[in-house]
């Protein structure tokens, strides 16, 4: 694995080795930054399920004004860091160790992120729970997009009532990212 672009282009990462990990491919870690280039330079990044910490280090790398990585696994903790180090794109990053869950709370008091990266483990329906809890929240800007890694079966009806609208979807065999954005339509009424 490696960074697809920007300041640390080329640079090889680091992942963590085991079965409970599935690493973003460069291949989808390209497709994905170029359906979202226009929303990274300037940018608050927040990389929830954050493993080797790849995909916030690849914002970071095409210009994102910081990146905040959340992971409970010490082995990935560990390697997020030395990969920041590695890419010296430690400076714009923070690292919030320990359960998304138990982070959300925390990230509050942080300035809103206008994109917002989850990867959690397939069929475990974390994406809902983050995403019950996002609806209400100050973590994301007005405009934020959220983009979720899942399975392409992933069901997505319960949205409308969260307040979320499917914007775009992009299958890769047996994974996919699901854009999202606040609806708009409930707070213009």
């Amino acid at each position: 694995m490696r960074v697809i672009a920007g300041s640390a282009r080329s640079m090889p990462l680091r992942t963590v080795k085991g079965l409970d990990v599935r690493p973003t491919t460069d291949r989808t870690k390209e497709t994905l930054f170029n359906i979202i280039q226009s929303y990274i330079p300037g940018c608050r990044f927040l990389d929830l399920f954050a493993g080797s910490g790849s995909i916030g280090i690849e914002a970071l790398s095409r210009g994102a004004e910081a990146a905040f990585f959340v992971e409970k696994d010490p082995r990935a903790q560990k390697l997020i860091l030395e990969n920041l180090e590695f890419t010296k794109l430690d400076d714009r990053a923070v690292l919030k160790k320990g359960d998304v869950f138990s982070q959300l709370p925390l990230l509050e008091r942080e300035d809103p992120f206008d994109v917002i990266f989850m990867d959690p483990p397939f069929r475990l329906h974390l994406e809902k729970d983050v995403l019950t809890y996002l609806k209400d929240s100050g973590i994301p800007s007005d405009d934020a997009v959220i983009i979720v890694e899942c399975e392409p079966s992933t069901d997505f009806s319960y949205l409308p009532e969260l307040g979320f609208d499917i914007i775009k979807q992009k299958i890769y065999g047996n994974s996919s990212h699901v854009f999202l954005k606040k609806n708009r339509r409930k707070e213009d009424e």
